[in-house]
C-alpha cells in the first residue's frame, strides 16, 4: 500500500513551549507511541502523530464496517467496495476514480465515507471533508466519520468544530486515544486547559507510554499552576530521557512554582551537566543561588552565562553584577564587572558603557578606594547626561569620602532635583549635614523623605536628630 502522505505538518511538544511557562524549552516534534516501544522522544526522531504506524493502522482499519453504530450497505455496494479494495493498496488515484463514478446520490453513506478516507490519504483536505459532511448527512450517527471531520477540523486549526466533531464521536460510544488526544489538544489551543487535562488523562490512559500526552497534561496543569503534578509527570519522562534537557527545565520551572528554588537548581545544574545551558537558564540558576545567599555559586552562574553565549545582550550580565553588588558581595561583583568588561569592552554601546562605570565606580567607592579618577570618571558621566541621578549621587558620595562636604552636598542638591532620586540624595545630604554639626537643617530633607517614602529606619534616625537639634 501506498504510504500516507497527509499526516506530516501537526506538531504537540509546540504547546508546552512555556513556560513563560517557561523561557526556556525549545520547541521540537511529538511522536505516538509504537507497538511494544516507548514513544520516540519528540523531537530527535523527526515523526509526529500523523505518520504514527500505530495511527495508520487504525486509519486504515477504519475503511472497515462497523454494524452497530455505522449505515447499512447493499450487496451491490459491497461488490463495489470489494472492487476497489486491491485499488486502494496499489493506486490511490485509481480507487478515487472509480469509486466516486459509482456513488450515487441514494449510495450509502460508507461509500461517501470511503471516498473521503481516500482523498485524506492524499492529502485533499476539501474533498475529503465533502464527503465525510455527506456521510454524516446521511447518517448522522456515524461515528467514524465523525472522527475523521475532527481530524480535519484539527488540522486547520477549526477547534470549536473540531471539539464538536470529537465530543459526538465520544457520545456515540468511540473514543481512541488520538482521538482524546487531538480533543485535548482543541481545548488546548481554546485556552480551555481543564477540559483538554481531562481528554489528555484520558489519551494517556489508553496509550501509557506517549510522550504527546503527557507533554499535553503538562503544559495543562502548569497552565492551571498544578506544579506538583507537572514536576510528577515530569519525573516520568525524565527517568525514560534521561539526555533529554527540555523535560529537566520544564521540572526546575515546576519546582520554582513549588517554592523549591534548590530542587530547581539542581536540574539546572543537570542542565549545564549535559552541557545544552542557555544565557537564561544560567542567569536563573545564579538567581536562585543569590537569592539563597550561596554567594559564591551565584557568581559562578553567572560567569558561566556569560561565558555560553558571548553574543548575548549585554542587559542581563549587568544585572547580574548588580545585583551582587546589592548584596554586598562586593568581591564577586567586581569579578563579574571584570568579566563582562574583557568579554564585550569594544562592542559595547554608550548606554552599557555609562551602566557599567557606574557599577565599577561603585564597587570601588563600596571597597573605599575612591580617588581623584573615580571622581573624574563620574564627572565625565555627569558632563554627558547632567540628569543622571545615580551618577551624581556617587559623587556626592566621593566628596562626602574625600571630606569635602560643600562639594557633596552641590551634587546631592543636584540629584534632589531628579524625582527618582530625591528621597536617597535628601537622605545623605542630611547625613552630610549632621555630620558637620548642622542638625536643623538636616530636620527638614529627613521629614520630605519621609513624607516621599515612609521608613521605618529614616523614621528613627528623624527623631534622633530631631533630638540632638532641640538639645542644641
Amino acid at each position: 500500500m501506498k504510504k500516507i502522505t497527509g499526516f506530516q505538518n501537526f506538531t504537540f511538544l509546540a504547546l508546552i513551549i512555556l513556560i513563560s511557562i517557561t523561557s526556556g524549552c525549545a520547541s521540537s516534534k511529538g511522536t505516538g507511541d509504537k507497538a511494544a516501544a516507548p514513544a520516540a522522544v519528540p523531537g530527535e526522531f523527526g515523526s509526529n502523530i500523523w505518520n504514527d504506524p500505530v495511527f495508520k493502522k487504525q486509519f486504515i482499519a477504519s475503511y472497515g464496517i462497523n454494524s452497530e453504530v455505522e449505515p447499512r450497505v447493499t450487496a451491490e455496494e459491497i461488490a463495489v467496495l470489494e472492487k476497489i479494495r486491491p485499488l486502494m493498496a496499489e493506486d490511490l488515484k485509481k480507487a478515487e476514480g472509480t469509486l466516486r463514478r459509482q456513488i450515487k446520490p441514494e449510495s450509502s453513506a460508507i461509500l461517501d465515507f470511503t471516498l473521503g478516507s481516500i482523498y485524506f490519504q492524499q492529502d485533499n483536505m476539501i474533498d475529503a471533508q465533502e464527503n465525510y459532511l455527506k456521510a454524516i448527512t446521511k447518517f448522522p450517527n456515524f461515528r467514524r466519520a465523525w472522527r475523521n471531520i475532527g481530524l480535519i477540523y484539527v488540522r486547520s486549526g477549526k477547534y470549536d468544530e473540531a471539539i464538536n466533531a470529537f465530543t459526538r464521536m465520544i457520545e456515540l460510544g468511540g473514543g481512541d486515544a488520538y482521538s482524546f488526544g487531538l480533543l485535548g489538544f482543541a481545548y488546548a489551543s481554546k485556552q480551555d486547559y481543564q477540559a483538554a487535562e481531562a481528554a489528555y488523562r484520558n489519551a494517556l490512559l489508553l496509550q501509557p507510554d506517549n510522550t504527546d500526552w503527557r507533554l499535553g497534561i503538562t503544559r495543562c496543569v502548569f497552565k492551571q499552576q498544578k506544579f506538583e503534578d507537572a514536576a510528577t509527570l515530569l519525573e516520568v519522562l525524565i527517568a525514560r530521557y534521561p539526555d533529554k534537557t527540555d523535560f529537566w527545565s520544564l521540572q526546575a520551572q515546576a519546582y520554582l512554582g513549588m517554592k523549591q528554588p534548590l530542587k530547581a537548581a539542581e536540574n539546572l545544574e543537570a542542565v549545564d551537566h549535559l552541557g545544552k545551558s542557555t544565557p537564561d537558564s544560567l542567569h536563573t540558576l545564579g538567581d536562585i543561588y543569590l537569592i539563597e545567599n550561596l554567594i559564591d555559586l551565584a557568581a559562578g552562574a553567572y560567569l558561566r552565562a556569560v561565558n555560553v553565549e558571548t553574543n548575548q545582550p549585554l542587559a542581563r550580565p549587568l544585572r547580574s553584577a548588580e545585583m551582587l553588588a546589592g548584596r554586598g558581595a562586593v568581591p564577586q561583583a567586581k569579578l563579574v564587572a571584570s568579566h563582562i568588561r574583557k568579554v564585550w569592552d569594544n562592542r559595547m554601546n554608550e548606554a552599557d558603557r555609562r551602566k557599567l562605570l557606574k557599577l565599577e565606580v561603585r564597587l570601588s567607592i563600596a571597597e573605599g578606594g575612591s580617588s581623584a579618577e573615580t571622581a573624574g570618571v563620574l564627572e565625565e558621566i555627569v558632563k554627558n547626561n547632567p540628569l543622571d541621578g545615580e551618577a551624581l549621587i556617587m559623587l556626592g558620595q566621593h566628596y562626602a569620602a574625600q571630606n569635602q562636604p560643600d562639594r557633596a552636598v552641590f551634587y546631592y542638591e543636584r540629584a534632589e532635583s531628579i524625582e527618582a532620586f530625591e528621597v536617597n540624595a535628601k537622605i545623605r545630604h542630611a547625613q552630610v549635614l549632621v555630620g558637620m554639626g548642622r542638625y536643623s537643617e538636616a530636620v527638614p530633607l529627613l521629614r520630605r523623605a519621609l513624607e516621599i517614602k515612609p521608613n521605618d529606619e529614616v523614621s528613627t534616625y528623624l527623631k534622633q536628630v530631631e533630638r540632638i537639634a532641640k538639645n542644641k
